[in-house]
């Protein structure tokens, strides 16, 4: 009988490509890791795995195991769930990873919220870019990833996960005071971003899903942006549209504590678009995972902590 255990081990060597790695990930040594790939072998009575270069791949029985094994610990995943539903009044400690505005706008009352119930959730939080909690949350490295898809950039979704949308995030094209007053612009006056294919643009950085977000924007509107700074933190962007060095698209939730001020009258002038572009913003599970009643709540106190943020 094939052990769970050692399946574990062999779909982290799959994720992670080396034994030193896997084992890193599970917190044992390198041997150890080995071994019970040995005994998995044995028990499977085929090889799984084989020599290539200096390091190790699987073989073709080694990918149809792990293509198993990921449906197997959902499973054993799963039934965790249940019976903790069951045994548990819903305390625990749930492990999240949040995108950096998510984990500034929506996680701090979460927190608050489970921390202050007569039955307190713990959380433990990572801040993670969408891709790198999508796959901490493949790895089971958290229970719930917050992440978030363009409407001209959508994300696919990992296999056996649930998504809980939170809110839709309105993408707002910044403009120095100056500029739009220039052009007679009224605060929170919807604009065409074609009218300002001609300014210098402030974008994030290449690596970044929002760099390619602007491109596409842009591109739908029929010009390429002449991009003068990149920078990762929506807040340098936002400076730097305050000090007139051009213009930028921002998630209104990434916008920095007091840019959107009474009137509209701060340094920065703030414009929806004529052709919207949103933000989705969802926390992610694996499938089943809701049945943990420590999980379940956590997503609650998120979906809550959302609703507040839209309704001011």
């Amino acid at each position: 009988m094939l052990d769970p255990r050692r399946l574990r081990i062999l779909h982290r060597l799959a994720e992670h490509g080396t034994v030193a790695a896997a084992a890193e990930s599970l917190h044992l040594t390198g041997p150890a890791v080995s071994q019970h790939l040995s005994a998995l072998e044995r028990e499977a009575g085929t090889p799984l795995l084989e020599k290539q270069g200096r390091g190790l791949v699987l073989t073709p029985a080694g990918r149809l195991l792990v293509s198993h094994a990921e449906v197997i610990l959902d499973d054993l995943s799963s039934a965790e769930s249940a019976l903790a539903s069951f045994t548990a009044r819903g305390t625990g400690t749930v492990r999240m990873a949040a995108f950096p505005s998510a984990a500034r706008c929506l996680v701090p009352s979460a927190w608050v919220a489970l921390r202050d119930a007569p039955d307190p959730v713990a959380l433990r939080l990572v801040e993670h870019e969408p891709e790198q909690a999508l796959r901490a949350l493949g790895r089971r490295e958290v229970d719930i990833a917050v992440a978030h898809s363009y409407s001209l950039l959508p994300r696919a979704l990992p296999t056996r996960s649930d998504e809980r949308w939170l809110m839709d995030d309105p993408v707002l094209l910044a403009l120095p005071r100056s500029v739009a007053g220039a052009r007679g612009l009224a605060p929170g006056q919807p604009v065409p971003l074609a009218d300002f294919r001609a300014e210098a643009w402030l974008v994030p950085g290449r690596t970044e899903s929002c760099h390619e977000m602007i491109q596409r924007a842009c591109g739908a509107a029929g010009f390429v942006p002449d991009a003068v700074a990149e920078a990762t933190d929506f807040a340098v962007l936002t400076a730097l549209v305050a000090a007139g060095a051009g213009v930028a698209l921002v998630p209104r939730m990434a916008l920095p504590d007091g840019v959107e001020m009474p009137g509209g009258q701060g340094p920065v002038s703030l414009h929806p678009l004529v052709q919207p572009v949103v933000r989705r913003v969802s926390a992610l599970t694996r499938t089943g995972a809701t049945r943990r009643p420590d999980i379940a709540r956590a997503l609650d106190a998120l979906a809550a902590a959302a609703h507040h943020l839209t309704s001011l």
